[in-house]
């Protein structure tokens, strides 16, 4: 059951990203040659008038395959094709899939928030002898920001943490005196801590507070998606700058795992929490995907938009042949990375 959830998961997402190309490459007059979900071998398809619609054997990934949208021929281009149409249309058709990620992740986050509530940046506990009892928080206090940075969840505050591990940091702290809000600045350096194995201030957050305003309600629905967006581009940073292991990428197989093993554990707890699970996975990996493919990398949307891009405002294309060369070398380096990915995943399974 856990596998088929996790399957299910990675289909709703593809199909969103690509039903946003579709849909808006439909209302560009864009020929949308063939919309399918998977990848390789078709195990089902069904011919339209203009579009085939195809399931595929291996249940990652999908394309949306438009008329003449690697085409490597120069001069005027066909009606209906992608290169016919002017340039902002064309990056609305790539942008669109996504965005419609985003969307999503919206939606699922209205679910979550409305739900479950939120885990606002409220100290509940201090340990003793830690660098914030040392500095003089105390229950009750609100971080309202870190070095000048707006904190809106208790995630954010331990995700700026995380990626700063023995950075002195500045918080600025709301403090409720005599029934009269306080702000208070305070700096504060993480220690090692041996038993967790890494740095901490000494902090417990309260639990997840119900969000009833519905304003309130868009507002931090917003804030999980930011925080989505500041995590993944904080993991690429740190694979970047060397300060995390190629061991800790998870591809579609290792993602399936950690699915179907919070699915199992949120099933002692009943439908809502399988639901709160899933959504919150999903809401996750939707986010992961439209960040991702809005990366400047060939072959990908962000590379696609980088093109199109120069092409609007230089006023006209770059050599047809070179691009489409292009993208079919950062196809070639993608498919090679998603090997590694998926031999990376299998040796954490078996070693785990």
């Amino acid at each position: 059951m856990s596998i088929i959830i996790a399957i299910l998961i990675f289909g709703i997402i593809v199909l969103i990203h690509e039903f946003g190309h579709f849909i808006v490459a439909r209302w560009s007059k864009i020929d949308v040659l063939e919309f399918s979900i998977g990848m390789g071998p078709s195990i089902y398809t069904y011919h339209g008038k203009k579009t085939d619609y195809s399931i595929k054997l291996f249940p990652i990934g999908g394309s949306c395959r438009m008329a003449g949208e690697d085409s490597e021929e120069e001069g005027e281009p066909k009606e209906g094709t992608f290169n016919s149409r002017p340039v902002w249309y064309r990056l609305a058709v790539i942008f669109a899939g996504p965005l419609f990620n985003f969307i999503l992740s919206f939606l699922l986050a209205l679910f979550i928030v409305s739900v479950a509530g939120v885990d606002k940046p409220v100290i509940s506990e201090v340990k003793e002898n830690y660098p914030a009892y040392n500095a003089g928080i105390m229950p009750g206090d609100v971080i309202k920001s870190i070095d000048k940075k707006d904190i809106h969840l208790y995630r954010e505050l331990m995700l700026y943490l995380y990626m700063n591990p023995d950075k002195t940091v500045n918080l600025k702290v709301e403090r409720e005196v005599n029934k009269t809000k306080e702000i208070k600045d305070v700096s504060i350096t993480p220690v090692y801590d041996k038993e967790n194995e890494r740095y901490m201030i000494g902090i417990v957050s309260t639990d997840r507070e119900k969000v009833s305003n519905f304003l309130s309600i868009i507002a931090y629905s917003m804030y999980e998606i930011k925080y989505n967006i500041d995590s993944t581009l904080g993991g690429l940073l740190q694979l970047i700058r060397g300060k995390a292991s190629t061991k800790q990428i998870s591809g579609p197989v290792g993602i399936m795992a950690t699915v179907g093993s919070s699915v199992n554990e949120s099933m002692n707890y009943g439908l809502m929490s399988v639901l709160l699970t899933v959504a919150n996975m999903t809401m996750l990996l939707s986010s992961t995907l439209g960040i991702m493919n809005l990366l400047p990398i060939p072959a990908l949307d962000g590379g696609r938009i980088l093109f199109l891009l120069v092409e609007a405002i230089l006023r006209k294309p770059l050599n047809r042949r070179i691009e489409a060369y292009i993208h079919f070398g950062g196809f070639v380096l993608l498919m090679i990375l998603m090997v590694f990915i998926l031999y990376n995943d299998i040796v954490n399974l078996i070693f785990k």
